[in-house]
């Protein structure tokens, strides 16, 4: 009797017993929070301009209104894959390299914390890529390697061939690249960060994607830092977002062949901070923007089948200062304090950026 009535006791304080809350989603901090800039030429950057001239323009990446920037990376856009495989010399380039990207632009940032990229292509180097690519894509390799050492930069892949991408040529400029510069899972080497773009989620570049997961974004044998999973046409409500983002978790099994699934520590999504001729909320607005409103999404996305942690690396904004002929761009008065800047510190962005998480 003794035993039955403990037994009725014990059921008795499990029904009554207050429910234990679920627990919480595993959050990450976001450890990239960065900017593609454009110069103030249209993403040509053809001409060399003075550190005065360029921070008149700009003071708002380097400083949120407290003394610290805004981003911890900027990724100068765009260098023509021709043009770096020629080691062109003409009006708007130097040995391959728009004049306007010079070591003191570089040391703007850099001497700031804040990573510094260069960005080889953009749409309208489609053809150039694959031009570069089907003459020396090895030697193309070889001098994106060299400049990176000489500025002290990383680089990034944006080869936006949808129909036909010639990978066997990508997988050579990026063998060559590694060879001079291996890998670097602590980031110590600026010069050895080499990361690509695809699309938002997974309908677009889906041949470049494919090979990207599987190859080169695996988080047992990395070749590449990371992806960045570029801005769609226009700018996204939050829901469209982040159903982009998570197409890239979830991989495409139905695709023959299939797209795997990318490791949420492999990638960072992107949002427009300049597009058209009013401000965006991104910009000016951190209460209202994108950035607050997928936060805790892009901090505690899931893995479903790639990596082991929780949450994208972090955003990635397009574009600072003018990336188009028309619009305000982020030029004063039209600066990105209030949104970008307040984003910085809500997230508690680290500057200089910390080692990425690998898995």
């Amino acid at each position: 009797m003794r035993r039955i009535l403990a037994a009725f006791a014990l059921v008795i304080a499990v029904l009554v017993a207050p429910a234990r809350p679920a627990a919480a989603a595993a959050v990450a901090p976001l450890q990239i929070y960065g900017a593609w800039h454009c110069g103030n030429d249209f993403c040509t950057w053809g001409a060399v301009r003075t550190v005065a001239e360029f921070d008149s323009q700009n003071h708002w990446l380097v400083d949120r209104g407290d003394g610290r920037p805004s981003v911890n990376v900027v990724v100068l856009s765009f260098l023509d894959p021709l043009k770096l495989l020629h080691l062109s010399d003409d009006a708007g380039t130097v040995a391959g390299v728009p004049r306007g990207m010079t070591p003191d632009i570089v040391g703007y940032f850099s001497g700031r914390g804040v990573r510094v990229m260069l960005s080889i292509g953009g749409f309208t180097y489609t053809g150039a890529w694959n031009t570069a690519l089907a003459e020396n894509a090895a030697q193309l390799g070889r001098n994106a390697a060299a400049v990176a050492q000489r500025l002290g930069v990383g680089i990034e892949i944006d080869y936006e061939e949808n129909t036909s991408p010639n990978l066997a040529g990508l997988q050579a400029f990026i063998d060559a690249y590694r060879a001079a510069l291996p890998y670097d899972a602590t980031g110590a080497n600026p010069a050895a960060r080499l990361t690509i773009d695809l699309a938002a989620g997974d309908r677009y570049l889906i041949a470049l994607t494919r090979k990207a997961t599987a190859d080169w974004l695996r988080t047992d044998r990395p070749v590449l830092d990371y992806a960045n999973a570029m801005v769609p046409a226009k700018q996204p409500a939050a829901s469209a977002a982040i159903a982009s983002w998570q197409e890239h978790l979830d991989g495409k099994p139905a695709y023959a062949p299939p797209v795997p699934p990318l490791a949420p520590a492999k990638f960072t999504g992107g949002l427009y901070v300049a597009n058209g001729g009013k401000p965006l909320p991104e910009c000016t607005s951190f209460a209202s923007s994108l950035q607050n409103s997928t936060g805790t999404f892009v901090q505690s996305a899931a893995p479903n089948g790639a990596g082991t942690t929780a949450g994208l690396l972090g955003y990635m904004f397009w574009a600072a200062e003018r990336p188009a002929t028309r619009g305000i761009g982020t030029v004063p008065p039209n600066t990105c304090e209030g949104g970008i800047g307040v984003g910085a510190t809500t997230y508690q962005i680290p500057i200089p950026m910390t080692a990425l998480r690998q898995s």
